[in-house]
């Protein structure tokens, strides 16, 4: 099997790392690592191949920023070329990135099947770039692979059939595990000041919370807030960044609500692992504070992982900054609750999929 393995953006690097490196293990599947480029910023790439391990890309397309329909455009135009020059039996997609769905698009028009690792996610909020690229990604897609039950229910009522779905469990989960121990060497905490279970973690990106200045100074008044209580760091994003800077009048932080550069994977799980809450609007971070039983405060009006909040520590907040801060506060003064992990949330997902490929290709 000759298998193209597709990243673009950095959630994507934690999904290929540990499917890449079982396949390696096993000797049985020629890989080839294609970097669309998507993001192209060293603190939001290439420290993180380092920190997973992940061998330089076999092919980088270098497509860098642009509108959706520009991003989409030149990776596909620069993937087709590749893949009709490598003609792999299979190209595998993960997440939900714009580089998602024009390698799959590719995939299918030139009749190479394609496999979606963290198929049938759905926030039913066509409003997202992110669902619409989940959405087609899935019907092109000859292996669905499903991280939770309530996928296989989505990709059913969407019309796919049951040979094309595979319950196989969370591969985000596969390189947290991995890497757990590893984090504990990070010096991040003693680098910031910070101790372990006294600090508030905030990552914040999407449109809907940073592009209105209006909007996302209001969310920056209650973490100034919370900062009053405890130490409030923010590891801000280009896109954030470039909002807050452009913001007039300026939005600022108090003393105890740092802004700091985006970090690496080990010491942003480090820093995840020993908060006391984390405030985010990522959608992998709701899945990593579940399984490790951190607080998750998720500033969205919807999740497409609604088992973090059934099972695990996530609250779906709203983008209503009153309702940020009387959540956190009840945080603050209670306990952490009882959680539970999801099934096959275990570590061992790469394998299953590596299974399945290889009882297929065979």
């Amino acid at each position: 099997m000759k298998a193209a393995l597709v990243v673009g953006a950095r959630p994507n690097f934690m999904k290929v790392s540990p499917l890449m490196r079982e396949l390696r293990r096993r000797g049985k599947a020629e890989t080839l690592l294609v970097h669309t480029g998507q993001h192209y910023d060293e603190n939001m790439s290439k420290i993180f191949f380092q920190d997973l391990q992940l061998p330089e890309p076999d092919i980088y397309l270098g497509v860098g920023s642009g509108s959706h329909a520009e991003q989409t455009a030149k990776v596909m135009v620069a993937f087709a070329i590749i893949m009709e020059k490598q003609r792999p039996d299979l190209i595998i997609v993960v997440g939900d990135v714009n580089s998602t769905l024009s390698c799959s698009l590719v995939g299918a028009k030139m009749r190479i099947p394609v496999a979606h690792v963290e198929a049938g996610l759905r926030s039913f909020d066509l409003d997202m770039p992110e669902e619409i690229n989940r959405m087609v990604t899935d019907i092109l897609s000859r292996f669905c692979f499903t991280t939770s039950p309530e996928a296989e229910v989505n990709l059913k009522r969407e019309g796919v059939g049951e040979d094309r779905i595979f319950f196989v469990g969370n591969i985000m989960i596969d390189s947290l595990l991995y890497y757990l121990e590893k984090t504990e060497r990070s010096t991040i905490l003693e680098e910031l000041g910070l101790t372990p279970g006294n600090y508030i973690l905030v990552t914040l990106h999407r449109p809907s919370n940073v592009d209105d200045p209006d909007e996302l100074r209001a969310l920056f008044e209650v973490l100034n807030s919370l900062a009053t209580r405890l130490p409030v760091v923010f590891p801000v994003h280009p896109r954030t960044r470039k909002m807050i800077d452009s913001a007039v009048p300026p939005i600022v932080s108090a003393a105890d609500f740092r802004l700091i550069e985006p970090v690496g994977y080990l010491d942003f799980i480090k820093a995840m692992r020993h908060s006391r809450m984390v405030i985010t609007d990522s959608g992998g971070i709701q899945e990593e504070t579940t399984v490790l039983g951190i607080p998750c405060l998720t500033v969205r009006n919807n999740t497409e992982r609604p088992i973090t909040v059934e099972m695990g520590t996530n609250v779906l907040v709203g983008t209503d900054p009153r309702e940020v801060e009387r959540e956190a506060s009840r945080i603050l003064q209670s306990d952490p609750g009882k959680h539970d992990v999801p099934p096959l949330w275990d570590g061992k997902t790469a394998g299953r999929i590596a299974d399945i490929l290889e009882r297929y290709f065979s």
